[in-house]
């Protein structure tokens, strides 16, 4: 079996131990890296196998039974795909492809060419693992509850993926596997701090049908090296730690309920025993085995397309989700990133956190520590200072200097020219501000009339509107109208933004462009209903 013929496409970061693990198997006789140094960094203790820079080649090579691929994830449906072409069964790492559509489209023409494909998701191979599985069949565990898991590093740092594809594979494939079960909903949340659009931490949630639910947490900006994952069940708890001695324990902590109040009643964990084997040579030789008895590989491409479909519907939240900027954002062609885009005019700081569907015109200035919710239209001239505040879907138009402490609720309207006065206690030149920064507020829906002046600390209530050039002195009540220097109160508007509201001697009011009814209780306007 080991004398069968493998070539190893890419020996870089992981490939380079697929190139070591095959040839202490036995097998290796073809290494493939279009990285000539990289190919001249491999050491051999027997005879070399032969080596290349051309796929074609590696592929052509006499005798060569099957592959195994270690190049960039972008690269593995085209890779797998020549490769099967080529009439070699294959072993490629994780993720099969970039999307479901491809994944499938490689499961097909493997099963269509009748050859092995198999995915590494080396977990499902770990000792650990495997008697985590047992575990759980064997109901030592209990009803299973929920999972988590924590995969973190400070390490290889990639930009044509994100950490979600490049560590969140593992997380899942393990999930599936000890439940037996794909999610019926999977989302996620991360942040883009260092590559604009590649997110470098992300929380998924995975809901499934059972009544499970499984977290992961992955990131590559983390201090210090954490693989764990935890299977909590009604019986029996497990850890499994990659980073401990222990590799996995077993809590027996269980909840009783004296007075039928919940008390927790915890026990000293038990250090399961489990075989002492290296996972990454066990996968290659499942391979191996695989490819010479022709059966299906635990981890096939069907596996690795199961996986794929949770990537899928988690990067699909993911991208409707909030983006963090990595700039300063400056080029000669400008930006647009998945979720929002920047001109390339304007300068966004680093950790500027900017909403899915926002965008940010010319000559904008954001710096570190602004928020900017979801859809907003940030016209020319704009400048946010670091600790406001906006919500989703506000239109904020040319010329605006939104003021430390300002929040602009969601549906806010500032045209061309508003003041947000940055400060109520006038102060020489850098002296700090004497009673801190105070709090501006334009509640949902409020519209703030061209080149009018709010002083600071007011707040303006919801779907009020401020006319052109007045200057807000005090609070404006919701729904009302204000004009003038200082603002005076000239009426109520509608929540449409398009009728006036007159009340009668009962108090009520109906909106002649909309038809919404309204109250008028202690000067203060109501939505009937």
């Amino acid at each position: 079996m080991n004398k069968l013929p493998i070539a190893v496409i890419g020996c870089g970061y992981w490939g380079k131990n697929l190139v070591r693990v095959f040839s202490e198997l036995g097998a290796l006789e073809c290494v493939c890296d279009a990285n000539a140094s990289r190919l001249k960094a491999l050491s051999f203790k027997e005879r070399p196998p032969a080596m290349t820079g051309a796929l074609r080649e590696a592929l052509d090579h006499p005798g060569i039974r099957a592959v195994a691929i270690a190049t960039p994830a972008a690269t593995h449906y085209e890779i797998v795909s020549e490769s099967l072409e080529a009439g070699k069964d294959v072993f490629v790492e994780k993720p099969l492809a970039l999307t479901a559509q491809q994944g499938r489209s490689l499961v097909e023409l493997a099963e269509k060419q009748s050859l092995i494909l198999m995915v590494g998701h080396i977990l499902l191979y770990h000792p650990a693992v495997r008697k985590l599985r047992q575990l759980i069949d064997e109901g030592q565990l209990g009803r299973v509850l929920y999972l988590y898991s924590n995969r973190l590093n400070m390490g290889l740092i990639r930009t044509e993926e994100n950490i979600l594809w490049s560590f969140a594979p593992h997380d899942i494939s393990v999930m599936l596997h000890l439940l037996g079960e794909e999610p019926v909903a999977a989302e996620a949340e991360g942040q883009s701090y260092l590559t604009p659009g590649v997110v470098d931490v992300t929380l998924s949630r995975l809901r499934f049908a059972s009544g499970v639910t499984g977290h992961i947490f992955v990131s590559w900006l983390h201090p210090v090296k954490e693989q764990r994952l935890v299977v909590v069940g009604t019986e029996k708890m497990a850890v499994f730690d990659d980073m401990a001695e222990n590799k996995l324990l077993l809590y027996p902590h269980r909840v009783d309920w004296p007075g039928r109040v919940p008390k927790a009643v915890k026990a000293e964990p038990v250090a399961v025993a489990i075989e002492k084997t290296e996972p990454l040579k066990e996968e290659c030789r499942h391979f191996l085995e695989c490819v010479a008895a022709r059966k299906t590989p635990l981890t096939d491409g069907r596996e690795g397309l199961r996986v794929l479909r949770v990537l899928d519907r988690c990067q699909e939240s993911l991208s409707r989700g909030v983006q963090t900027a990595a700039a300063p954002w400056r080029s000669s062609q400008g930006h647009a990133v998945p979720g929002f885009s920047v001109h390339p005019s304007a300068s966004v700081d680093l950790e500027v956190s900017i909403g899915a569907g926002t965008s940010i015109g010319a000559f904008c200035r954001i710096p570190a520590g602004a928020a900017i919710g979801r859809n907003c239209a940030i016209a020319e001239h704009v400048s946010i200072a670091p600790s406001a505040a906006i919500g989703n879907r506000v239109t904020i138009q040319n010329g605006v200097f939104v003021a430390d402490g300002v929040i602009l609720e969601d549906e806010v309207v500032c045209e061309p020219g508003v003041v947000f006065a940055p400060d109520g206690t006038p102060r020489q030149a850098g002296s700090p501000a004497r009673n801190g920064v105070k709090t501006t507020l334009v509640q949902r829906g409020a519209v703030l009339g061209a080149n009018c002046t709010v002083t600071c600390g007011r707040t303006i209530g919801q779907h009020a509107a401020v006319a052109a050039g007045a200057v807000v002195t005090s609070d404006v009540p919701p729904f009302a109208v204000v004009d003038g220097a200082p603002a005076g109160q000239i009426g109520w508007t509608c929540g449409c933004g398009k009728g006036r509201l007159a009340f009668g001697g009962g108090g009520s009011a109906t909106c002649p462009a909309c038809g919404e009814q309204y109250s008028l209780v202690n000067a203060q306007v109501q939505l009937v209903g």
